[in-house]
């Protein structure tokens, strides 16, 4: 089970107050439901996705914005850099989107290592190209010493959606199964790992990887994809209460299904952690209608970031909002989100 943390003020004085730890919680989520969203207030935000899908001249786009402030910024399976670009290319991939290009912005510390820069640039160059991708525009900012934390990325990304399915949780309906394209929980533990010192048994890697070649297969087989969600900060809960909440729909899943490697598994024990609430960065879950769930499975079998996919759960009109977990024991838990978020800095 998670540990339990106290609920951080959404209020401070007259002002509102941007946490410390971030985004990811259900503290994030209040803050963007009281605060951006009736700023911003238009029917791309409304969708409540990863990306925004809008439509120019009868061709339709996506576009989407991301920012990265991981730390350490290097980490066993990858590094910033790595994960501003595939990130990036996730959240187009999510809204069933073709990634075409990208612009990023980087904010150096002033003293940043000219040595790490280049690892960082050079590990963008090498994944945009491997992902078929190119980053046409950006900026570089420095701050002064003491002012930042090493380097920070903003990414922005454009796709174009080739198909006429309109992938976002308002198309989502009951008896819709729930899918997970791989193991969870690998990326945080990783990233967690190197900041505190810590040693496992097993060496573990991100599971930083793109995601648009296994959502690509699925679309080409002519799957009728209701709604994707990559598995970031918060990890599988947060990300089905989003999704149930905005959809008004019930998701059960069984928590015995919900592949976990036993070395984060037992990492997540010793830290006092539940996987289910643990970053990814190449993960995500799919919602289909029910026949088309094996095929979708057996399709993201044929690529390597869908290797261990399956099928978690169902959805219902049980009751709107409402996610829970079938446990070991053969008991149900509720599923919310955290106030705050077990592993800040995590994306």
């Amino acid at each position: 089970m998670p540990v339990a943390q106290p609920d951080p003020p959404l209020f401070k004085g007259g002002g509102w107050v941007v946490l410390a730890h971030g985004g990811g919680g259900r503290t994030m989520h209040d803050l963007l439901e009281r605060l951006i969203l009736p700023a911003f207030r238009n029917a791309a935000l409304e969708a409540r996705h990863d990306a925004a899908v809008v439509e120019i001249r009868g061709v339709r786009l996506a576009f989407t914005t991301d920012s990265y402030v991981v730390s350490p910024y290097v980490f066993p399976g990858g590094d910033i850099g790595t994960m501003a670009v595939y990130g990036t290319i996730n959240d187009l991939a999510m809204a069933g989107a073709r990634p075409i290009c990208l612009s990023a912005s980087l904010i150096l510390e002033e003293g940043f290592p000219m040595d790490g820069l280049q690892r960082v640039v050079a590990s963008m160059g090498k994944s945009a190209r491997a992902a078929g991708v190119e980053i046409v525009t950006g900026d570089t900012k420095v701050v002064d010493r003491g002012k930042g934390d090493g380097i920070f990325i903003n990414t922005s990304g454009v796709g174009v959606v080739e198909h006429s399915l309109m992938i976002a949780p308002s198309s989502i309906r009951s008896g819709d199964a729930v899918i997970v394209s791989g193991d969870l929980g690998r990326h945080g533990i990783a990233v967690m790992a190197v900041r505190e010192g810590l040693s496992f048994e097993t060496t573990m890697e991100s599971d930083t990887a793109p995601l648009w070649r296994v959502v690509e297969a699925i679309l080409a087989a002519g799957i009728e994809i209701h709604c994707l969600r990559d598995l970031t900060r918060g990890g599988l809960a947060s990300a089905l209460v989003e999704i149930a909440e905005t959809a008004n729909v019930s998701i059960q899943i069984d928590e015995t299904t919900v592949p976990v490697r036993d070395e984060v598994r037992g990492a997540c024990e010793v830290l006092g952690l539940d996987p289910l609430y643990v970053a990814n960065e190449g993960r995500f879950v799919a919602f289909v209608p029910r026949r088309d769930a094996e095929r979708a499975v057996r399709l993201m079998h044929s690529d390597p970031g869908g290797a261990e996919a399956c099928v978690i759960g169902w959805v219902s009109e049980n009751i709107a909002g409402l996610v829970t977990a079938k446990t070991a024991l053969g008991t149900d838990r509720i599923v919310d989100m955290f106030s705050g978020e077990q592993l800040p800095r995590i994306c």
